[in-house]
């Protein structure tokens, strides 16, 4: 049989959506066998009234409502160390991982670490090296996002910065994916427009890169349009009207489906944004964004044929690929995003390191146009000075 035609192909899991889903959280913590829960999350939502009410339904229920909300922006082994801690001394038997992508990266991986005895390193999703896991002592997972970007709540993997070496390593086990997801439009409310803008902009970049990365994934190239289009759609409404609960619940779902699309592969966007990320603590999703345009003229000739699909989905009125570029960068402008590299403080004296770090990423391999650490370079280079040139 033709190689082409050959996969591997995983879905999410059981999520419940709609507004005020939040009420049944005790409910899915029982059905996911938890009974002594830890809420992970972010420094921003420690003692907000979104997380004061999920706590309020698990304490209702007889459980405990235990928080460690130590947790940064672009997260760090000593975060995932500090509420592994908080784990074990509240002898808790699951996670509930609340919030956006830095609670529910770090959340999953308080779940997995307690009962490993190797380093959290040593389970990077690099070849096999998930099996060298202790699968019997995993503790269950329920995710609650607060946020539509990284659909972590639907993945099998956490992002995780190696404090010493600047780089953000994808940690991997098929364990990570949590068993319940409670999606609740209400809760990302609150979001202010610029975390609207940038976690829309990484929901986005997952489905874009998804559906122009190569390989025969028909089930993830129609997710990742249809999230595409969705996102579209719905992005300027929760932008300008956070308060609009359809376009919340769209957003949900959109970031939740450029997860799903992703399994097929992600692409330069963000290796760039990963070590970007790790240099300058920039936000990841804003990241993804300004570098969205770049990769694809980096990449034109290689996506070029898929770029009619996307513009007729779009509804646009220049074809192919010029009108889907013209069509972002429109995008980009009405949403707030920066336009270079240079606008979010990246320096050239860091081109070449940065390049480095791009060329070892895991998402590299999925560029629809093989890079190495000079292609980077040229890349990253354009990003800084707004050289839409391509190649």
């Amino acid at each position: 049989m033709s190689a082409v035609l050959t996969g591997a192909w995983n879905y999410p899991t059981r999520v419940l959506t709609g507004p005020g889903r939040i009420s049944e959280l005790a409910e899915a913590c029982k059905a996911a066998g938890i009974s002594r829960p830890l809420i992970v999350t972010d420094r921003g939502l420690a003692g907000t009234p979104i997380l004061e009410k999920a706590r309020g339904v698990l304490k209702a229920a007889g459980m405990t409502d235990d928080v460690f909300s130590d947790v940064q922006g672009n997260p760090t082994e000593s975060n995932l160390n500090a509420g592994v801690a908080a784990f074990r001394t509240g002898k808790h038997d699951g996670v509930v991982a609340f919030g956006g992508g830095s609670g529910l990266d770090v959340g999953k991986l308080v779940a997995f670490m307690p009962g490993q005895t190797r380093p959290v390193w040593d389970f990077e999703d690099v070849g096999d090296w998930w099996t060298r896991a202790d699968t019997s002592r995993i503790a269950p997972i329920v995710a609650v996002p607060t946020t539509a970007g990284t659909g972590s709540e639907v993945g099998r993997a956490s992002v995780l910065t190696k404090e010493d070496t600047h780089e953000k390593k994808i940690i991997f086990h098929p364990q990570l994916l949590p068993k319940i997801v409670i999606a609740d439009p209400e809760l990302t409310v609150g979001l202010p427009p610029f975390l609207t803008s940038g976690t829309g902009f990484d929901a986005l970049a997952h489905c874009i890169e998804a559906y122009c990365a190569p390989g025969f994934h028909p089930m993830a190239d129609g997710i990742a349009v249809e999230g595409i289009r969705l996102i579209a759609e719905y992005l300027p409404r929760a932008y300008k009207n956070g308060t609009d609960i359809e376009a919340r619940s769209r957003m949900l779902a959109a970031a939740s489906m450029g997860a799903a699309a992703f399994q097929k592969g992600l692409g330069a966007v963000h290796s760039v944004s990963h070590p970007v990320g790790a240099f300058y603590d920039t936000h990841h999703g804003m990241t993804n964004g300004v570098m969205l345009p770049y990769v694809l003229a980096f990449n034109r000739k290689a996506v070029e044929d898929r770029m009619a699909l996307l513009a007729r989905v779009l509804d646009l009125k220049k074809p192919g690929f010029d009108g889907v570029m013209e069509w972002l960068l429109a995008f980009r402008k009405e949403l707030g995003v920066p336009h270079t590299l240079a606008d979010l403080g990246v320096k050239e004296d860091k081109v070449a390191e940065l390049a480095e770090h791009a060329e070892r990423d895991p998402s590299t391999g999925g560029n629809p146009v093989p890079m190495k650490a000079k292609d980077f370079e040229v890349l990253i280079r354009a990003a800084i000075s707004g050289d839409l040139g391509g190649k």
